[in-house]
């Protein structure tokens, strides 16, 4: 499969502080690729520079062809990005934040349109979409924004902690509809310190802590490497 994301030495420095001490990794076409690791391991500073809201240091990133310093408008043309924390106006209804947000990627009212209704399919809210964002659960919060990030039809969604907070039924919907457009070429690169749940949902996964990948590989091939059950017993052997 093609290359759409390659990431080589990348390093990112707050003052003395190293987030990102030089890691390498690549993300295919149609390929759910994940970090995981602890809490300050990297993973969000990694996601948001790919997405183009953090400069990096040191290193390279291409996108598409694209080298990140030199082209960001073109990778920001391609890429969705999904912040953990993110939220919608409370205020608004459902289906009029999807337009607003469709407002922002198209250029004509029709293709806005059939934005906004390609995001009420992805999102799967029904009759929900007439009500108003503040009397959503979480888990139709996260739909809602997952639906607004694809609606855009982009090369590469970037999901930092996708299923954060939700419930088991939640998550499980959250990761189908990840799941099915992966299937259509999709491609998506994910972080979470869910290892259990990143074991079924991804490809291929890079283990991260302290701004440096320990190891890579599919999740098969990691817990083969390291006789463990599962990926949590992997990382930690990994660590060791």
């Amino acid at each position: 499969m093609p290359t759409v994301l390659k990431v080589e030495g990348l390093k990112k420095a707050y003052g003395t502080k190293e987030a990102l001490r030089g890691i390498d990794f690549e993300v295919q076409t149609g390929e759910i690729f994940a970090l995981i690791g602890p809490n300050g391991a990297g993973k969000t500073t990694t996601l948001r520079i790919v997405s183009t809201l953090l400069t990096l240091s040191g290193g390279k990133v291409t996108f598409l062809g694209h080298d990140l310093k030199k082209e960001p408008e073109k990778i920001r043309e391609n890429i969705s990005y999904l912040p953990e924390e993110a939220g919608a106006y409370r205020n608004l209804k459902g289906r009029d934040y999807l337009k607003f947000m469709a407002n922002f990627y198209e250029e004509t009212r029709e293709k806005a349109e059939e934005t906004v209704k390609r995001a009420e399919a992805i999102a799967e809210l029904g009759s929900a979409l007439n009500d108003k964002v503040g009397t959503y659960s979480k888990g139709m919060v996260r739909k809602l924004l997952l639906a607004r990030a694809l609606m855009t039809k982009p090369a590469m969604a970037v999901l930092d902690e996708p299923t954060s907070g939700l419930d088991v039924i939640n998550s499980l919907e959250i990761r189908e509809i990840i799941k099915k457009f992966a299937k259509e070429g999709l491609s998506v690169l994910l972080s979470s310190h869910n290892m259990l749940e990143i074991e079924f949902l991804s490809d291929r996964v890079a283990l991260i802590d302290k701004g440096l990948i320990l190891d890579s590989g599919t999740s098969q091939e990691l817990k083969d490497k390291y006789q463990a059950p599962n990926l949590e017993v992997a990382f930690r052997s990994a660590l060791r």
